[in-house]
């Protein structure tokens, strides 16, 4: 039972920040930290609306139970590619903060998808 619990807080959490991030990135230019923050990693314009489409993808794959999986390998894929580009850049401090939300994936894949019937 708490082991549920703690899977669909994680799931809320995931889906709730992958929307979040794919809203952000969809209206970068308005916010100016996101701009530098693309700008400081290197990620060039055209690949924004690719970016939009990885975040809304990953967090419709983690509500459903079937691809739960799938979506979970791609969060952490998409997480380990940032760490990449910021230790590229030379921001350590940015790929220490991602760890965290690296382990938050493979976590979910332990626990399992927190709906699904027996």
């Amino acid at each position: 039972m708490l082991k549920n619990i703690i899977a669909a807080i994680l799931l809320i959490v995931s889906v709730t920040l992958h929307f979040k991030h794919a809203w952000e990135t969809a209206h970068y230019q308005t916010n100016p930290a996101s701009l530098r923050m693309m700008a400081d990693l290197g990620i060039v314009q055209e690949l924004i609306p690719f970016l939009v489409g990885i975040a809304i993808t990953i967090g419709v794959l983690l509500l459903i139970p079937n691809t739960f999986f799938l979506g979970n390998m791609l969060n952490a894929v998409t997480i380990v590619v940032i760490i990449g580009f910021s230790l590229r850049a030379g921001n350590y401090r940015m790929a220490l903060i991602e760890i965290p939300f690296l382990a938050m994936p493979l976590i979910m894949i332990w626990l399992k998808y927190p709906f699904k019937k027996n």
